[in-house]
């Protein structure tokens, strides 16, 4: 666990979770404040099969806009994008939303993987990775990414998750910068400067 302050200078911030990531990030999302400076990207294992309500639901209770992450998008400061179901969302060179219908990674599209992967290579150091509550292990590639490319790396304490898979296996394949309850991952959020 890394012992210095939190970089003031991070520009995107992925996050990943499965089983109870919903409930996690209703702890999260709705503390974060007006001028919040960066850019948030989600992966959630949603059903493939139906449209998600994430956005809708998320709306009604954040200050910040949320979007579904659209293809050739750009990056906007201070936007949450939620992957759609059944694709994987990737970050592009130039800060551009990327949508792929390559095959499943770990059973899972959108994955964790992609993304993280993905994003460590636009952001490197102002990248931070966030794995949440899930039952896969989806995550731990891309957050050992994040964290090879010189990013913050945080998990959720394992014991306040409702399916810790997707963080243990994090922490077997990287060393992970911060194991927070929920509670100190808002306050870590927050604490990102503009």
């Amino acid at each position: 666990m890394r012992s210095d302050a939190l970089t003031p200078h991070i520009d995107g911030i992925v996050i990943g979770g499965s089983a109870g990531a919903i409930e996690a990030l209703d702890s999260l999302l709705p503390t974060l404040p007006p001028r919040f400076p960066a850019a948030i990207f989600i992966v959630l294992h949603l059903p493939r099969d139906r449209p998600s309500m994430l956005t809708e639901i998320f709306a009604a209770k954040c200050v910040l806009p949320i979007e579904e992450a659209e293809d050739k998008a750009p990056v906007r400061p201070g936007t949450i994008y939620f992957a759609p179901p059944d694709y994987h969302l990737l970050i592009e060179q130039g800060r551009y939303l990327a949508l792929s219908v390559d095959d499943p990674v770990n059973l899972s599209r959108p994955s964790a993987d992609v993304l993280f992967e993905s994003a460590a290579d636009v952001y490197g150091p102002a990248l931070m990775g966030v794995i949440l509550s899930g039952a896969s292990a989806d995550g731990a590639l891309g957050l050992a990414a994040v964290r090879a490319a010189g990013g913050l790396t945080v998990v959720q304490e394992p014991g306040s998750a409702a399916a810790p898979l997707m963080i243990t296996s994090a922490l077997e394949r990287c060393a992970v910068d911060y194991v927070l309850p929920l509670e100190e991952i808002a306050a870590l959020l927050r604490r990102i400067e503009r």
